[in-house]
């Protein structure tokens, strides 16, 4: 399956922001990346350029490719609601980032290798596709013979991530039902989905 294998504190550099989540090499070095990154002075980014960064922005964090990404704005773009509020809702009602918001990995690539080893179920049924749409009332579970996994049991226990309101947890049987799909106020990401629809209207 495809996706960005690349150094991720660098992307976190380019866009002056912790997309990956914690990251010390990004705390030590938050300038654009580069030989003369510290000392180089951002030049002045054009209109296109502003909304193809915010675009790039949307796609490194949620782990999503070009053509991909296009089909979901698609999708946003003929379903009723404002556009750019729709399109971040279709991301986080992916498997890998309702996994991830649940707290059973620490990064939503480690979530997304969850799911493509078969560790999630979805409603009772072993998944191993990342981008499959969850929908109000599914329960999302780690299977049960995955419930000792090392991995699993370290991100639950730091609780790093606060619980998502439209989500609910249960600890005893390791599983999550989806509630609702989230409001905009809802999901955490500074992304300005406005400028991607600007982009994709050109």
């Amino acid at each position: 399956m495809a996706r960005y294998t690349g150094p991720k504190s660098r992307i976190a550099r380019k866009f002056g922001e912790a997309i990956y989540g914690p990251d010390k090499a990004f705390e030590r070095k938050n300038y654009l990346p580069g030989q003369h990154g510290n000392s180089r002075r951002r030049k002045k980014v054009s209109e296109y350029g502003t909304q193809l960064l915010e675009k790039q922005k949307a796609k490194y964090t949620y782990g999503v490719l070009e053509k991909q990404f296009r089909r979901l704005f698609s999708k946003a773009a003929s379903s009723k609601g404002i556009t750019g509020e729709v399109l971040l809702q279709l991301l986080e009602c992916r498997l890998d980032n309702v996994v991830f918001r649940l707290g059973l990995a620490a990064s939503r690539a480690g979530a997304r290798q969850l799911v493509s080893h078969k560790h999630i179920t979805v409603n009772g049924v072993h998944c191993n596709i990342p981008s499959l749409h969850v929908r109000p009332g599914d329960i999302i579970a780690v299977r049960e013979k995955s419930k000792s996994l090392e991995v699993i049991n370290s991100a639950l226990s730091t609780q790093r991530y606060t619980q998502s309101s439209w989500l609910e947890w249960d600890q005893a049987s390791m599983s999550g039902k989806f509630l609702n799909v989230p409001e905009r106020s809802e999901i955490p990401e500074n992304i300005k989905e406005q400028l991607i629809v600007e982009l994709y209207s050109k």
